[in-house]
């Protein structure tokens, strides 16, 4: 009976003890069965609370002091050009089609692996689509239809850019029309960042991501952005010219990955509207002269904010295999690509 009265006050102390630990914003853990009975989650779930708390053992609570409101998916196609400046053909040696449509089902899978977190968070997609058939474009309807989240596709008008265009690019060359159209493109996708509320992912169609990416993105953001205090550049791409010199960086600790920081990415990253007001005039000039690289006023930025980068990687540039701004390293190309194909 004695043994039986221990046992009863003892879980009536641990009730009232994970009931002070709820009120306080404290977490417990049991190591022996590597549960978390405030949250009355295991170990190996996922901890953090969008808008809340980022959660990693045994690393403890960041209090989400920079909680996301929006997310706008600002996707640019134009699946009638394989290579914007190059003849190589592609991994997987596949019509340009294949990758835009890939690009956009590993979106709305990842999308919707993190379904929960979007009941405080707005959605949307928007695509910009240039030169698409119309076989094409009522796929990527098919594809975005009966989503929870909002979605439009526009149809870039060139001409409403053009002529913003310097027609000699920073090595003097005259600017090729598919660098026009993707100027064009950029162009137009800036103009619909401006009017966003908060986070803006601009992606272009040749990047196939993985299933965790989004939400990857997103918590990672509201925790480093917490601790940092300060608005943040992500790319989703682990890029193998990362690796090919030797360089200090700083390694930072998101949700479930590593994030390093680096001062260069090509057209596809994920910021907010604050970060793009703040820097209008560099993001478009972008828009307006070919640099050399191309993205070298994002570069510019990046050597006053934060730009950060996953490892491993979350996405995958299909691009040339040997392409040093392509394939991330140690990553699962084939098992990603064959996940997103057209159903």
């Amino acid at each position: 009976m004695k043994s039986q009265k221990k046992e009863h006050k003892s879980k009536f102390l641990k009730k009232i003890f994970i009931k002070i630990c709820r009120l306080f914003n404290l977490e417990i853990i049991d190591q022996g069965k590597f549960y978390l009975p405030v949250s009355n989650k295991s170990g190996s779930e996922e901890l953090s609370v969008q808008g809340k708390r980022s959660l990693t053992i045994p690393m403890g609570i960041v209090n989400i002091t920079r909680p996301i409101k929006s997310l706008d998916i600002i996707l640019r196609t134009c699946s009638s050009v394989n290579m914007l400046t190059q003849s190589k053909q592609r991994l997987f040696e596949k019509d340009k089609s294949e990758y835009t449509l890939r690009t956009l089902n590993s979106l709305i899978r990842s999308i919707n692996n993190a379904k929960e977190i979007f009941s405080k968070i707005k959605l949307k997609i928007t695509i910009v689509d240039h030169n698409s058939n119309n076989e094409i474009i009522d796929k990527m309807k098919s594809i975005l239809s009966n989503q929870f989240f909002s979605s439009e596709i526009i149809n870039l008008e060139i001409k409403k850019f053009k002529d913003q265009i310097n027609k000699i690019n920073e090595q003097n060359n005259k600017v090729s029309d598919n660098q026009i159209s993707n100027m064009s493109n950029i162009h137009q996708s800036l103009i619909i960042a401006k009017k966003c509320e908060d986070l803006i992912y601009f992606v272009e169609d040749d990047y196939i991501h993985s299933l965790d990416s989004i939400k990857e993105m997103i918590l990672s953001y509201e925790k480093i952005s917490s601790q940092l205090n300060k608005e943040l550049i992500l790319c989703p791409a682990d890029y193998p010219y990362l690796y090919n010199k030797m360089e200090n960086t700083t390694i930072l600790l998101g949700n479930k990955y590593h994030w390093r920081v680096i001062e260069e990415t090509l057209c596809t990253f994920l910021t907010s509207n604050i970060i793009v007001k703040k820097y209008w005039d560099e993001f478009i000039s972008v828009c307006k002269f070919e640099h050399y690289p191309f993205e070298k006023p994002f570069h510019n930025i990046y050597k006053k904010e934060y730009c950060l980068s996953p490892i491993p990687s979350l996405a995958m540039h299909c691009t040339n295999i040997n392409s040093i701004y392509g394939l991330p390293p140690n990553f699962d190309l084939v098992k990603t690509w064959d996940e997103n194909k057209e159903v």
